[in-house]
């Protein structure tokens, strides 16, 4: 158990292939993508996933060790590092060197900052809350804090949820439906919170309005210190970040939704409303997101003791293979059909077995 916090620094690796990439230039700034979209969906393909979960001695001992928070709080310094010096080197790369850079640093803004902001922005810590705030920012996705932990867990599989994409939805239709009604929707609920504290819209209390313009101020900061290319070329690489953000939402509750129960409301968020992924270099790589059933029945569950249930459907493979795989909508739907189908059978079965029993 003591060396176990030691696993979660393969995160890091991909920021520190995207800063050889940065140093060596040339193909190099193409390994980060090959390596995460190439290298490791073939390796979760060879390797086993786990079903295992910890005991509750060995939950309540990783509790107690400060460096499984550490190893997220580090991210910060890191993320900002690599945002340095990609902006340093933007402005002497041009062509296919200038494309492999900002797709390195789309992947740093989704897979690693916005990853990493969303375990910290489930956090009660003002602190933490902070932290979360500053990775997104390096995405320009700062109602993400908004809208995820507000909106997203409270009506995540039904058809309200922006980010919940539905039965034989393309990714690319999901993408703009998700950012267009999840920026909707984070005013929405930031109006709502003002209005119950009888507080004025346009104000520094609106956490919206503070974060459109801390957003647009960072933009014009590296306008300003770095030349207009390198702010261009930060906008494209934070839009990429939130493309693969979106792709991520979509494979974790495609096609999955919950029943209305008598007087309207939703049946409670079960491990059966987000599909999971026990593939363990996706686990070590994403601090195990793609234990995402968990993740929604029990928000407040920090990541290195996310467990496995047996009712929560799961993904054919990890994470990185499978949002290759949405990306070619027909076949998605021949994977992922079939497998939703079961899951309806089985709910089917259980329906009638109560029924029987009753």
């Amino acid at each position: 158990m003591r060396t176990r916090p030691l696993r979660y620094l393969l995160a890091y690796s991909l920021p520190a292939l995207v800063l050889l990439g940065f140093w060596l230039q040339g193909w190099w700034l193409f390994v980060p993508l090959l390596y995460l979209y190439g290298l490791l969906p073939l390796l979760e393909l060879a390797l086993p996933a786990s079903r295992a979960n910890l005991s509750p001695a060995q939950e309540e001992a990783i509790l107690q060790t400060p460096l499984y928070d550490w190893l997220l709080y580090m991210a910060v310094p890191v993320q900002f590092g690599v945002l340095f010096c990609f902006l340093l080197i933007v402005p002497t790369v041009h062509g296919a060197e200038l494309l492999g850079a900002v797709l390195s640093m789309g992947l740093m803004c989704g897979s690693f900052g916005i990853n990493i902001g969303h375990e910290l922005g489930h956090r009660s810590s003002p602190a933490e809350r902070l932290l979360a705030k500053l990775l997104l920012l390096t995405s320009l996705n700062m109602h993400f804090f908004i809208e995820h932990n507000r909106g997203h867990h409270r009506r995540v599989a039904t058809g309200e949820d922006p980010a919940s994409a539905r039965l034989g939805e393309p990714l690319y239709l999901f993408w703009w439906r998700s950012i267009r009604d999840g920026y909707r929707s984070a005013w929405h609920l930031e109006a709502e919170r003002l209005e119950k504290r009888a507080q004025n819209r346009v104000s520094l209390h609106n956490e919206m309005l503070v974060f459109q313009l801390v957003q647009a101020g960072f933009v014009i900061g590296i306008a300003l210190a770095f030349g207009l290319k390198a702010a261009l070329c930060f906008i494209a690489a934070a839009v990429l970040g939130i493309l693969l953000l979106e792709t991520i939402n979509y494979i974790e509750h495609y096609g999955l939704r919950r029943r209305r129960q008598e007087g309207g409301r939703y049946e409670r968020v079960m491990p059966a409303h987000s599909w999971n992924s026990n593939h363990l270099i996706g686990r070590m790589t994403l601090f195990e997101l793609s234990r995402h059933s968990d993740h929604h029945f029990r928000a407040s569950r920090k990541y290195p003791i996310l467990r496995h249930h047996n009712d929560s459907p799961q993904m054919p493979t990890g994470y990185p293979g499978m949002m290759l795989l949405a990306c070619v909508p027909p076949l998605w739907y021949r994977i992922m059909h079939p497998r939703l189908e079961a899951l309806a059978e089985t709910a089917r079965g259980a329906q009638q077995s109560n029924s029987t029993a009753g």
